[in-house]
């Protein structure tokens, strides 16, 4: 109704200021007039606009999306789990009412993505057709705001959408963590591409980082004729490339309905990410018009960290200072920067990872007293922190490394690690050096890690059947993507409950890649050094050294059976080493596989599912690499998509906790 109403004060004034004449005209013939104006206005209002920057009243916002008084858009702001939508107020047509056909559109927008840290980003944002204003019962997070795990995928929803994904997420079959995709009715997009953006001159696609807090420039056009749907992204200043990004053959007649609502949307996960869009055009049945980039709102100045050349200014501010000050205050300047003294060498300014200055971390810890202590491992202690600006909690890990022979390989492993992205991998944000101490930032996990539930008698909260197997599928995921769907190949090397750490939600994320080792896919892992944990190690590390995904996998296996037995790999029983996978091995070649479960499960659980999950355990801790299953094969296993092969109960001749005999295997 308030739409109707600006379209009549609109003709009222054309009526009074432009055609005068009409007031002494018959009524019924002013009428007519009027109503053909109406029609007239209605149709260029409603078909085609252009914003060069926002006000309020044209747009329909939920969510935290804001505009701010110099006309930016804000579809997500530095809050976590969040989503905001942005709408055309009026629904528009795209379907010739008597024909049935789709209306051929196009559309240009403005976007920028602002994440707090460099390289660590939120989830992305869409341009949306949907049915409806405000997308009711969409999730944050990996689902943009679209939709839900519920309905995501539903011929039902009506949406078509085109993604600005920063985010890898394997159940959705993302292609990588910086693409632009189609969506029809889900986010499996119908088609894909890593964002990019073609360059005449050397007549390929040349790269563009979607997170990297500058603005870009997106055309999407669709052709009913050819049903064909373009989309072509280009930083701000590169006029519309020749070639699209994407050319895809989609028909809409099932998608799309008589009206929809256009517009935006964009979530948060648990990174800190701005979702900005400055201006936007759209044009039913022709070219949408250029925007004004001149008279674009600004964005916000971005928070650069601490480069060289800014530590050059410093250290000659420092000069004049230690020129002009009191010897009493040279001496304070001395001891503040013994105690915040780092080690910036050139090389590191290689790498994209974010680094943050040791000033920084010790305010975020309060410095780093006993009270912040989240834990003690062998290879450093843990800190609580909460950055000042932002208010991230965090998690601060020192190590000492003593090496300078091996800093650099082992700064350009956390840089490799810290574009690790998957909702099951605890989520590395940088780093800091000073002297023989390395200090690695994550995520912070509200929860803490598994074994404190597993073994902590103090610890009230006891795990469900239904929460473990949840974990355990989370590990699985994330152990695959490490393997198999990333560039290269990570192999973890320490995979155990006191490195799987649980978030508000009780999601298991892997953590810890402090003895992770990368490879090329398809090139022969070079590692000769055991290392891991006892009751974790695969028996043929102890003779090769070669830690490689088997490994891997074998540790997983023993963490299977020690998340639903709650008992740790090896316990002391009658002054002897019980090892828990032989105690399972046992039991399933006495038939009574279902005894090992945690008595705390109270038997809780279902009995199909228990007997699934230590088959699995079993399988992938099998003494011999070649028997054991890839994540693949365990992610296929625990999806249904793929039967268990039989497990003999004889068995015998496997000595599980004794290397020298473990690929001794007698037939049934």
């Amino acid at each position: 109704m308030a739409a109707h109403h600006d379209v009549w004060q609109i003709t009222i004034e054309l009526l009074k200021k432009k055609i005068p004449i009409l007031l002494q005209m018959d009524r019924k013939l002013s009428l007519l007039l009027v109503v053909c104006l109406l029609t007239g206005i209605s149709a260029t209002k409603y078909d085609e606009f252009t914003y060069n920057g926002f006000q309020r009243s044209e747009l329909y916002l939920d969510g935290v999306a804001e505009i701010t008084p110099n006309g930016l858009l804000i579809l997500t702001n530095t809050t976590r789990n969040q989503q905001g939508h942005a709408f055309h107020k009026v629904p528009l047509h795209f379907k010739n009412t008597s024909e049935g056909n789709i209306y051929s559109f196009s559309t240009c927008f403005v976007f920028a993505i602002l994440p707090e840290h460099p390289d660590v980003s939120g989830h992305g944002l869409a341009f949306v057709l949907s049915p409806t204003r405000g997308l009711p019962g969409a999730m944050p997070n990996q689902y943009l705001g679209l939709f839900n795990s519920a309905n995501n995928g539903n011929s039902s929803n009506h949406v078509l959408a085109v993604e600005l994904d920063t985010i890898s997420n394997p159940e959705f079959g993302d292609i990588d963590s910086n693409h632009v995709g189609i969506d029809v009715n889900g986010l499996r997009s119908t088609d894909a591409a890593p964002a990019s953006y073609f360059v005449e001159k050397i007549d390929k696609f040349k790269k563009l980082s979607l997170i990297s807090g500058e603005p870009m420039q997106v055309w999407v056009d669709y052709s009913n004729p050819e049903k064909k749907l373009n989309v072509t992204i280009s930083p701000i200043s590169v006029p519309k490339p020749s070639h699209p990004l994407l050319s895809s053959f989609v028909n809409l007649s099932s998608v799309i309905l008589e009206t929809m609502y256009i517009g935006f949307s964009s979530s948060t996960g648990s990174i800190l990410t701005s979702h900005y869009v400055l201006g936007w055009s759209f044009k039913m049945n022709g070219q949408a018009a250029a925007l004004n980039l001149s008279s674009l709102p600004s964005l916000p100045l971005k928070k650069h960290r601490r480069n060289l050349s800014s530590l050059i200014i410093w250290l000659s501010l420092g000069v004049v200072v230690f020129i002009t000050i009191t010897a009493c205050s040279i001496a304070y300047i001395i001891r503040r920067k013994a105690r915040y003294a780092e080690v910036l060498e050139e090389w590191e300014l290689e790498n994209r990872t974010h680094r943050f200055s040791y000033k920084e971390l010790f305010k975020a810890t309060k410095g780093f007293p006993e009270k912040n202590l989240l834990g003690v491992g062998g290879f450093g202690r843990v800190y609580k922190g909460e950055l000042p600006t932002s208010k991230t909690e965090i998690a601060v890990k020192r190590i000492s490394h003593d090496s300078k022979q091996g800093m650099r390989e082992f700064v350009g492993e956390i840089a490799s690690n810290s574009q690790l992205r998957h909702r099951n991998l605890v989520q590395l944000l940088g780093y800091s050096r000073r002297k023989g101490e390395v200090l690695l930032v994550y995520e912070f996990m509200t929860n803490g890690s598994l074994d404190k539930f597993l073994y902590d008698a103090n610890n009230p909260t006891t795990l469900g059947w239904s929460q473990r197997l949840k974990i355990i599928r989370g590990v699985a995921s994330g152990l695959l993507y490490l393997h198999e769907e990333w560039e290269q190949i990570v192999v973890h090397r320490d995979i155990k409950a006191s490195n799987v750490l649980l978030d508000s939600e009780m999601n298991g994320k892997l953590g810890d890649f402090g003895l992770s080792t990368l490879y090329d896919h398809g090139s022969d892992p070079q590692i000769t050094r055991v290392v891991g944990t006892f009751g974790y190690i695969a028996p043929e590390l102890t003779k090769t050294g070669r830690a490689t995904t088997s490994t891997d996998v074998f540790a997983f296996g023993v963490f299977v059976l020690e998340v639903v037995c709650g008992r740790r790999p090896i316990v002391q029983q009658d002054s002897q080493d019980l090892h828990l996978v032989d105690w399972v091995w046992k039991s399933w070649r006495n038939g009574v596989i279902l005894e090992v479960t945690d008595a705390r499960l109270g038997g809780d659980y279902h009995l199909g599912e228990v007997e699934m999950i230590l088959k699995i355990g079993l399988l992938c801790s099998h003494p011999v690499p070649a028997a054991r299953p890839t994540m693949r094969q365990v992610m296929q296993f625990l999806n249904g998509d793929l039967s268990l092969p039989q497990m003999p109960k004889g068995g015998r001749g496997i000595t599980i906790s004794s290397p020298e005999h473990a690929e001794e295997l007698e037939e049934s």
